[in-house]
């Protein structure tokens, strides 16, 4: 199978604008087992365009073109699609009363050049795009079926989801659905989890299981696909190896699926009636950063507090931690997280401590985080490796994984592979 991704438009070929419809496009087909062969971008010029889609018409199976969908003059996905699969165009009155409907409920009148995003090549198959107004379409051009998708991101990947994906595998006589696994971990390389997850897919005979990472620091995915009839099929093949997955990585998995950390710690602590409050210094209060967004923080997260410096954020606090050299303890960290819990009446206290200046090279890299309660109080130290900016996501990241550790009892003591090793 020969899939291509052709994506358009000046803006993105200039870089004015960041390919991320291409990243998520090729992600979300390796996760369904259809990996991408090709990709390509286009600017809007009617020539270069038509190029591309009569070369990909003559060597792929399958095409996604994102973008030119739209009602300007410089949208030219359908006019140069038809004229690539040698067809004309026809208005889709459907479409046309679609978007009329999608303009009145905002309280508007839709301009007559939108009447141009029905205008699709003679025979297109729609692709239906129920949060916007451009029409997704199937067309054949040479030995090729073409997928033309939205720029917008979100209506993008609706489309893809539901529309594209089970088209591609329908044509291409795969198994009824697939099935995706995931398990997001902290604190493991790419290469270690692979070594640790060996003989995995040897768990289901048939072949149809898939293993597959994707790393974005300080972060790990796993991914696990597996092909089957139905869903309850699939879901039977997956639980053994769900179940070895979290048995091999352990204490490491931090959420599964769409779940994601700071998900996981705001569920933990509002499930328990618990509340937060957060020091930290260096990261800009990123830590914070993380939870305050979500639905429901502003019952459980009562304060940050954001310092360029360890002996600063002490001084905040009312606290005296010597030279910046001193202040980097366990002791300044938990003496920290407890004046903050107590200041904010949070029945947990945070702390992270980092020190990234380079002034001094036994200092450099060096992360406490401190947690208090009720129960007790105490404390990670460890150095991060890597450059400046690494260390401080690894370092907002390892105090997040301390506390969800500190919630479900584990251990804040397992060493990972982004710690720098002795001398």
């Amino acid at each position: 199978m020969d899939i291509e991704v052709i994506c358009t438009g000046d803006e993105v070929l200039t870089g004015k604008i960041v390919n991320s419809n291409y990243s998520y496009i090729a992600q979300k087909l390796e996760d369904y087992g259809l990996p991408v062969r090709r990709g390509a971008t286009v600017g809007d010029d009617r020539e270069e365009l038509l190029r591309a889609f009569r070369e990909a018409g003559q060597r792929a199976d399958h095409v996604i073109v994102n973008g030119g969908l739209g009602p300007t003059v410089d949208d030219l996905s359908q006019e140069i699609a038809a004229q690539a699969a040698g067809v004309g165009l026809e208005l889709h009155p459907d479409w046309v009363e679609r978007m009329e409907a999608f303009f009145r409920q905002r309280g508007r009148t839709m301009p007559g050049n939108n009447k141009k995003q029905a205008m699709l090549p003679v025979g297109a198959e729609v692709l239906d795009n129920p949060i916007g107004t451009a029409c997704g379409f199937a067309v054949a051009i040479g030995k090729a079926r073409f997928y033309f998708t939205p720029g917008v991101p979100r209506e993008l990947f609706r489309m893809l989801e539901e529309q594209i994906v089970p088209r591609i595998l329908k044509a291409e006589g795969a198994p009824g659905v697939i099935v995706l696994k995931r398990f997001h971990s902290f604190g493991l390389g790419e290469s270690h989890v692979d070594q640790m997850l060996t003989g995995l897919e040897g768990m289901v005979p048939d072949g149809s299981l898939k293993l597959g990472f994707r790393a974005h620091y300080p972060q790990l995915e796993t991914k696990l696909t597996v092909r089957a009839a139905d869903e309850s099929e699939a879901r039977r093949k997956l639980a053994p190896v769900e179940a070895e997955v979290r048995k091999r990585m352990g204490n490491f998995i931090l959420a599964e699926d769409d779940d994601t950390l700071e998900g996981v710690l705001l569920g933990l602590l509002r499930s328990t009636g618990r509340t937060l409050a957060v020091a930290e210094n260096f990261t800009g209060g990123q830590l914070a950063a993380r939870l305050a967004p979500l639905p429901g923080s502003d019952q459980v997260l009562l304060r940050g507090t954001v310092a360029r410096t360890a002996t600063g954020l002490l001084r905040a606090f009312g606290l005296d931690g010597g030279s910046e050299a001193e202040a980097h303890t366990p002791e300044s960290a938990q003496a920290l997280a407890r004046a903050a819990r107590l200041q904010a009446g949070a029945t947990h206290g945070l702390s992270l401590l980092c020190n990234l200046s380079g002034e001094d090279p036994a200092l450099s890299g060096l992360i406490v985080v401190g947690l208090d309660a009720e129960q007790g109080a105490s404390a990670r130290t460890t150095k991060l490796a890597g450059h400046r900016d690494w260390i401080r996501l690894g370092a907002v990241e390892l105090g997040m994984d301390c506390l969800r550790r500190h919630l479900k009892g584990m251990p804040l003591h397992e060493r990972n592979d982004f710690e720098r090793r002795p001398g």
